[in-house]
């Protein structure tokens, strides 16, 4: 028992030393005031998947190497190393940073690729706001009108599918809360801007009936002063209905709409 628990602490105690002498040897090649040294360390780090360590290290040559042969190369690994910590908004700007610097470098489609894409891996579920989304799908548009030859084209084309299905879904259930809470003045509009945003929607039938039918619920709860407004509005939507579908599901409802809303509006024809 007690030859166990010295092997035990012996094995704990070589552990400990070789961990601090592994990070005194990190510690005294950062502190070295040697860029060479520094730059083969973040090179081995960073082949090592060790990102962290290799970030630290790069930042501190960067400046050292600056209009130098090595500056391509570390600034190319200096943005990756960013993205594969996740770091997705500062790879962007590294990408980015690295076309604008290295104009002429055969990485440059690449990293133009990559600044575009580290904003997709920021984009959140539909739920959340779509700011990210947004800014995604504008890169990868820059990247497909600037390289319309690549083969990424096809990738980037996916990806904007895919984010704007995920934005449309936002703008529906959004448009859908509204109409839910009987906000219905808030409910057209949003279901109206939906429409205007994604016109290939395949909702448009429901969409378009329940504009119809929340400006029906809005005029008739509405004050006497903005009925005859509303009911004309109810008849505009109840008919745009009909014309984009005549044999719609909701037909019978809608037509229902619009007779409602003449027969109110007849009253104030007879004053």
């Amino acid at each position: 028992m007690k030859n166990s628990l010295a092997g035990f602490s012996l094995l704990f105690f070589m552990s400990i030393s070789l961990l601090f002498s592994c990070r005194s040897e990190f510690e005294t090649i950062r502190t070295s005031n040697n860029p060479k040294k520094m730059l083969s360390e973040a090179n081995k780090l960073y082949e090592a998947e060790d990102y962290y360590k290799a970030i630290t290290l790069y930042e501190l040559v960067i400046p050292s190497f600056r209009g130098q042969a090595e500056a391509e190369e570390i600034a190319y690994n200096y943005a990756y190393a960013h993205y594969y910590q996740k770091k997705y908004i500062s790879a962007s700007h590294y990408f980015k940073q690295f076309t604008n610097t290295f104009g002429n470098s055969d990485k440059k489609e690449e990293a133009d690729f990559m600044s575009a894409f580290a904003n997709t891996r920021m984009s959140p579920t539909y739920k959340l706001d779509q700011t990210f989304s947004e800014k995604a799908i504008e890169g990868l548009q820059v990247f497909v009108n600037k390289y319309p030859d690549s083969p990424r084209v096809a990738q980037c084309n996916e990806l904007i599918d895919d984010i704007r299905a995920k934005m449309e879904k936002k703008s529906y259930e959004t448009a859908k809360l509204y109409y839910k809470l009987k906000s219905y003045s808030s409910s057209v509009v949003a279901f109206e801007n939906m429409l205007k945003d994604y016109p290939e929607t395949d909702k448009e039938e429901e969409i378009r009936y329940l504009v119809a039918k929340s400006s029906y619920e809005l005029a008739q709860n509405s004050v006497y002063e903005k009925k005859e407004e509303r009911y004309l509005s109810s008849l505009e939507k109840s008919n745009l209905y009909l014309k984009k579908f005549p044999e719609g599901d909701k037909e019978s409802e809608i037509t229902n709409f619009i007779r409602k809303s003449n027969k109110e509006l007849e009253k104030f024809n007879n004053g």
